[in-house]
């Protein structure tokens, strides 16, 4: 149990910087290594993916507030765009949780893996989209919030891999997008930890002790009280430096995990 709560205690302190530094939630690491995690301590594993998905997005409840109050520091927040696509957001991260409820792990790891390969494509080639229009209106970011709320869900993520390129299309600055984006991965990690926890519960017999649904309560606490410490440390680098070369070699990182979970599905 010592090393599970190392690894625990490791993973919070690398999300808190990448929710910081990327406003992501952190969820691209903490899922794939909370599933290898889960699999050496012997945890049931027909919901081992359920369970990295639930407590990933348990830990960005923690990670995203500490991210956003520096961002916020920072002016870098943006509150207007947070209020209209918190709708969908959580409309859509609620049938998100539901629907990966019904999911294999297989099937999740499968997603989760492409989901992986397509971010680290992206990171790898700094591809980012063109800026060629302002927000969409009401109607507009409830569609966008529900789109970034299911996947979000199904990947166990704060939506920033998602929602960072979406507001830089729309033509907001990219640090402006990287702070609204942490912020708007409170309202998912709320959302879906919920989800993950009431889904959870009619398997609650077959989970280990200490999990309350699909949330694995010393994984999450380790992960959030870590990652509270160093989101703000990422923060302060975003404003600072630039992340073209940082994104290259986490790009790097992503591809090994990504591949590793496909090897493991077979």
């Amino acid at each position: 149990m010592l090393l599970a709560w190392t690894i625990y205690a490791g993973l919070g302190l690398a999300a808190g910087i990448l929710a910081g530094l990327l406003g992501v939630g952190g969820g691209i690491v903490i899922v794939p290594m909370l599933s290898v995690a889960f699999e050496l301590q012997g945890l049931p594993g027909q919901y081992i993916q359920h369970m990295a998905l639930g407590t990933s997005l348990g830990t960005i409840m923690f990670t995203s507030i500490s991210s956003f109050r520096a961002h916020h520091k920072h002016g870098a927040v943006n509150w207007s765009v947070v209020r209209r696509i918190t709708p969908g957001i959580i409309a859509g991260t609620l049938a998100g949780s539901w629907v990966a409820a019904q999911l294999s792990t297989r099937f999740l790891k499968g997603f989760f893996a492409a989901f992986l390969l397509y971010v680290a494509t992206q990171m790898l080639l700094n591809i980012k989209p063109k800026g060629a229009r302002q927000l969409p209106g009401r109607t507009g970011m409830f569609g966008a919030g529900g789109i970034i709320g299911v996947v979000s869900s199904l990947v166990g993520i704060g939506g920033g891999t998602l929602s960072v390129p979406f507001m830089v299309w729309c033509n907001m600055t990219i640090h402006n997008a990287v702070g609204t984006s942490a912020a708007i991965g409170f309202p998912i990690a709320v959302a879906g930890a919920a989800g993950y926890l009431l889904n959870g519960l009619k398997a609650a017999a077959d989970l280990p002790p200490m999990s309350l649904g699909f949330l694995y309560l010393p994984a999450l606490i380790g992960i959030a009280a870590a990652s509270i410490l160093t989101a703000p440390l990422g923060a302060r680098i975003a404003h600072r430096l630039p992340v073209a070369r940082l994104k290259q070699v986490f790009a790097v990182l992503l591809y090994g995990m990504g591949l590793r979970m496909v090897w493991t599905m077979f």
